[in-house]
């Protein structure tokens, strides 16, 4: 008698965790149009081993994402991480020290749990002074180069850097529109594909 060989359990999906604040939130434009939203859905086309969880908050700070970040590696194993935090707290005028320390304190945690890490960066808007904004804007990368992580500099390229600033901003002049979000998601897959094995 022929034994019949056993189906195999599908692979479980590797976890992509983002945590983010109101640019990955969604906020100000209908669900499932942000760049988060768009990744979700290019990755169940392109890459269906891949599952998405979205840990982003509006008017998250880098201190709120590094108090949260140890329960959701504990609770989900990402294979790969994305840090999109920072602009609240520049926004808020807090130190560029302490913004620097706690990325830098995620990056690290998520490394140790076993994942890749991406840095998504971005920008203050001008009338907070060329000197910090510069030093604000080169954070990211340096964070990526002294802590091994990938880096997407400028997630807002091509969105706040046209001769419009602020076309594709809400009226807030912070939030980008919904239009501009497969711009944002086109920014951090350049980084994020070579992540994604």
């Amino acid at each position: 008698m022929l034994g019949v060989l056993p189906v195999p359990a599908a692979a479980a999906p590797h976890t992509l965790l983002v945590l983010g604040d109101s640019l990955s939130a969604e906020y100000g434009i209908a669900r499932g149009q942000g760049w988060v939203a768009l990744l979700e859905a290019r990755l169940a086309r392109d890459k269906p081993a891949w599952q998405v969880v979205n840990a982003s908050i509006s008017g998250d700070t880098t201190s709120g994402g590094r108090s949260r970040l140890p329960a959701l590696l504990a609770q989900h194993h990402p294979r790969v991480v994305i840090i999109e935090l920072g602009g609240n707290d520049a926004l808020r005028g807090l130190p560029l020290e302490m913004t620097e320390a706690n990325l830098k304190a995620m990056v690290r945690a998520a490394r140790a749990a076993g994942a890749q890490v991406l840095v998504a960066g971005t920008a203050v808007p001008p009338n907070y002074g060329r000197q910090y904004g510069e030093a604000f804007a080169a954070l990211f990368a340096k964070v990526a180069r002294t802590e091994g992580a990938a880096v997407v500099p400028f997630m807002l390229a091509g969105v706040a850097d046209g001769p419009d600033p602020y076309a594709l901003f809400q009226p807030d002049r912070i939030h980008p529109k919904a239009e501009a979000h497969p711009r944002i998601l086109d920014n951090i897959w350049v980084a994020l594909r070579p992540l994604l094995r």
